[in-house]
């Protein structure tokens, strides 16, 4: 809180207590200017005491353990209050009858004082104990979050060295058979890194320019694969835009590619379908598979378990990748949620 607003509120605490002491004394019937001597009087030297107090736990906090600090804080200020309260108004006061029964009621002022001084005190510790670990709670999701840009960030990097190997490789055995498609590689292989190097700080693209950079990875693998490799892309319109995080679709689609082709010789078709339902964005990537060389459970491998993790990183949820074997295909669904309540603030 700002300072003028935290000597404001002591001053209505003093002012409140003041009023609440004159109605406890006024049934004395004492002089009512003496009644309002004493009371402003031992109200300000105990705000006084409970602002001094309640500073220091700024910057001192006892645990809940160490609560009995408080007590023995608070006893040992309202016994100080009172003290000097007992020379003050001998000096203020000239009522021999009203000394007798100021006199008289120390033992009781300094009680009423201790609890004043209690409750002054849990309201300041509680008060900063709730901002410390307001402002702990807050370093904790920064550091969260940075933790999770960072993982994010090296899942992808992870991406690209693994495909610019095989391409590198593939470039190496083209440049001697057919340096024509070698060099045609290259200058694909460019491009794409040049648009991947693009999305780099973006976090969310449309399904449109996703696929626009899936095309110059496929054009790629089209030149290692020949005429073996054949895709349909199949997309809604309603679909194309929609979000999903930047450069996703890339590894789910080398991963069926990977297996396959992998061990084939014959031609094989990817296809990758596109929907909109009412959960979001639905992408569909199916391949063939071979059910006697088992490449369907090898093909969970690192592209799937890198988007599932992802994927977590960045909505908290662990359904949204689902793979199936139906018949001779092997199918991953990803499903992309858009609405805001369905992700989380990171």
């Amino acid at each position: 809180m700002a300072p003028m607003r935290v000597i404001w509120l002591y001053l209505a605490w003093a002012a409140f207590w003041s009023g609440v002491l004159v109605l406890v004394l006024l049934p004395a019937n004492y002089n009512l200017t003496l009644t309002f001597k004493d009371a402003l009087l031992y109200n300000a030297l105990l705000t006084i005491a409970g602002y001094a107090a309640g500073t220091g736990l700024r910057y001192y906090q006892p645990t809940l353990r160490q609560g009995v600090l408080l007590l023995a804080w608070s006893l040992g200020l309202a016994g100080i209050c009172t003290l000097v309260y007992s020379f003050l108004i001998t000096k203020l006061v000239r009522n021999e009858l009203y000394l007798t029964f100021v006199a008289d009621s120390l033992p009781m002022r300094v009680v009423f004082g201790w609890l004043l001084l209690l409750l002054l005190l849990l309201l300041n510790w509680f008060w900063y104990y709730t901002k410390e670990q307001r402002l702990l709670e807050e370093r904790k999701a920064n550091t969260e979050k940075l933790a999770r840009e960072a993982e994010l960030y090296t899942l992808r990097q992870q991406l690209q060295p693994h495909f610019l190997f095989n391409s590198l490789n593939s470039i190496s055995a083209l440049v001697v058979a057919k340096p024509q498609e070698a060099r045609t590689m290259v200058q694909q292989l460019s491009d794409f890194l040049r648009g991947t190097l693009r999305k780099e700080n973006q976090q969310q693209v449309t399904l449109t320019d996703e696929l626009r950079q899936l095309e110059l990875y496929l054009a790629i693998e089209k030149v290692r694969f020949g005429h073996r490799l054949k895709t349909v892309v199949a997309v809604e319109d309603e679909a194309k835009s929609l979000q999903l995080p930047a450069l996703l679709l890339q590894p789910l689609v080398e991963n069926a590619i990977k297996f396959g082709l992998y061990g084939t010789t014959g031609e094989t078709a990817i296809s990758i379908a596109a929907s909109r339902s009412n959960a979001g964005l639905v992408i569909q990537i199916q391949n063939p598979f071979a059910a006697d060389t088992m490449q369907a459970q090898e093909g969970t491998g690192f592209g799937l378990s890198s988007v599932q993790r992802r994927l977590y990183l960045l909505y908290a949820r662990h359904d949204l990748v689902q793979t199936q074997q139906l018949e001779n295909q092997f199918i991953t669904t990803v499903h992309i949620p858009q609405n805001y309540d369905q992700v989380p603030n990171y």
